[in-house]
């Protein structure tokens, strides 16, 4: 099974932490190189000295906030001026939990902006570059929202299944050129976004953080949390040529917690 990447350059949304930089560690380790993007620059000095460098890879780093789409789009025109990025894993951290009826407007139009435009202005970026070089792997880490709502959290629950159909519509537009896009869903995985969630339901119920853990878990077949580098091995899997006959689907990574096929 050909699952080299070597000589192939990987754009790698949020990965200073959690899923976003264990899936570009994993993808080094097939021997991509790496340009890591987040806000934090300390983060992103320590997480690229975590990726893999025995197969000759050269990896770097991009200082950037998602929020300003008008500055990310000119980072990102200017690092594909001499390089075609040929994988492209967009990972913007989840909105805040809530009930739909308490969300308010400009909650749904910036998480709408954080994640949907977002990735569609970075698809638009790469693919030219994609088509150029005849590679193109187009990686969103979504939720399994995509597949079952989750309750408590309304807006992400409205913006997620927005990507997901993005994602198939444009999945078959560039299909002929030989480019994929794929979601992974991620269930619950021991991340600080999963933290963040269940401290919040702690402090809204009255609850003890650890009654809310194994309350979750006790949702999930194999009982426990997912880890980043699960998550990341499928987001490595469908960035390889292995799975180049792979496009427009929605794969969950929850231990069996999903209730639909």
């Amino acid at each position: 099974m050909n699952i080299d990447l070597k000589g192939k350059n990987a754009l790698v949304l949020g990965s200073s932490k959690g899923l976003g930089k264990a899936s570009a560690i994993a993808l080094s380790k097939m021997g991509a190189n790496i340009i890591l993007l987040s806000r934090n620059s300390d983060l992103l000095l320590d997480a690229v000295n975590d990726l893999e460098l025995k197969q000759g890879q050269h990896h770097s780093f991009i200082v950037a906030d998602t929020t300003d789409i008008e500055g990310l789009s000119k980072k990102i025109k200017a690092l594909t001026v001499d390089r075609s990025i040929h994988i492209l894993v967009n990972n913007t951290g989840g909105p805040a939990a809530g009930a739909i009826l308490n969300a308010s407007a400009e909650e749904f139009l910036k998480a709408f902006s954080q994640h949907l435009i977002i990735n569609h202005t970075l698809a638009g970026l790469v693919i030219p570059g994609m088509k150029k070089s005849g590679y193109g792997r187009i990686i969103n880490i979504v939720s399994t929202s995509v597949k079952i709502p989750l309750k408590g959290l309304g807006v992400s629950n409205t913006i997620r299944g927005a990507v997901a159909s993005w994602s198939k519509t444009l999945s078959n537009e560039i299909a002929p050129f030989g480019i994929t896009v794929n979601n992974v869903l991620p269930g619950a995985t021991a991340t600080d976004r999963l933290t963040e969630i269940i401290v919040n339901k702690s402090n809204k119920t009255m609850r003890s953080k650890d009654d809310i853990e194994e309350e979750m878990k006790a949702e999930i077949p194999m009982g426990r949390f997912g880890q980043p580098d699960e998550v990341a091995a499928a987001v490595a899997f469908l960035a390889s040529p292995a799975a180049s006959y792979i496009t427009g689907v929605s794969l969950p990574v929850d231990g069996g917690r999903t209730g639909s096929l």
